[in-house]
């Protein structure tokens, strides 16, 4: 039984260049090469690229890869290389749909493989080993030493090598996974409240599949902000609301015009635990399939 190891780029595959900026240069056969695992393993490549760069289009093919790769039943579980920046974005679009009893993990690093200590060797073995030994647990992240569930995985450190934790206290419920269904050229922008925001912002979006409000505290937005939203939520255009809190579950409490109390009565949805960015995934994944979005929020 092989593990696939399947990469995308990222800092872990990363080398600085002539003027030390960081690109991916590593191809996945170097980085298993590397790692130290005693596993049977093959790599491919898909992508060389940094995870900021990793849009719909790019989520798309990782779906498709993934789900091709399962049809392998020499396949005992799959690992993806992955940039940090997005890799719980990811790692949530992936989970949405993944209904074999095979693990997805997906990993990488914060520093890079020419550094004088590369994290990404022991994550990349980590998560060999997890992809190699774990059933039916959906897809997952390894990083640092600890194995996360992709729901309700945020990243809360931009140098530190322990960067991924949970937003809820324990693990979240995976929804019923759906079938897959193309998510490039959905138009669905992240929008953060600030004090006092007006509705400029709201005013200058233009046609969208719909919108992640990235709201303050428990899910509110000020008032000029919560009445150009309201307008999009009469026109039926799907809102998710979003908390700009680092921990904690979005509760539509409040009223007035920005209140998540008033957004909720017309139509607009809390995120729950979930991050602005995983907010978007899963809108666009319900929005893609036809599915009600409350089911997979």
């Amino acid at each position: 039984m092989n593990v696939l190891v399947i990469s995308t780029g990222g800092t872990i595959a990363s080398t600085a260049d002539a003027r030390g900026a960081l690109v991916p240069t590593l191809t996945g056969e170097e980085l298993v090469a590397g790692c130290g695992t005693t596993r049977k393993v093959r790599a491919v490549d898909v992508a060389h690229l940094d995870s900021s760069s990793m849009g719909l289009a790019e989520v798309d093919m990782l779906r498709r890869t993934v789900r091709k790769s399962l049809f392998d039943e020499d396949v005992t579980g799959i690992v993806i290389t992955h940039g940090t920046d997005s890799m719980a974005e990811t790692a949530l679009a992936l989970d949405l749909v993944h209904t074999d009893a095979r693990p997805v993990v997906l990993t990488g690093a914060m520093h890079s493989a020419d550094h004088p200590r590369p994290d990404g060797p022991a994550n990349l073995r980590g998560a060999i080993e997890t992809a190699a030994t774990q059933r039916g647990t959906g897809v997952l992240v390894h990083f640092a030493g600890g194995t996360f569930p992709a729901r309700g995985l945020m990243k809360t450190q931009t140098t530190a090598n322990d960067a991924f934790t949970l937003s809820s206290p324990s693990p979240l419920p995976r929804p019923m996974a759906v079938a897959p269904a193309p998510l490039d050229g959905l138009n669905i922008p992240i929008v953060r409240a600030w004090a006092g925001a007006d509705s400029s912002l709201i005013e200058a979006l233009g046609p969208v599949d719909g919108l992640i409000l990235e709201a303050l505290g428990s899910g509110n937005v000020s008032a000029a902000m919560g009445e150009a939203v309201a307008k999009l939520l009469r026109r039926g255009i799907p809102v998710v609301v979003a908390t700009s809190v680092p921990y904690g579950e979005v509760s539509f409490a409040y009223g007035g015009a920005g209140g998540g109390s008033t957004l909720g009565a017309l139509g607009a949805l809390p995120a729950g635990y979930l991050s602005a960015g995983q907010a978007r995934i899963a809108l666009a994944t319900a929005l893609a399939t036809g599915v009600n979005p409350r089911s997979l929020l």
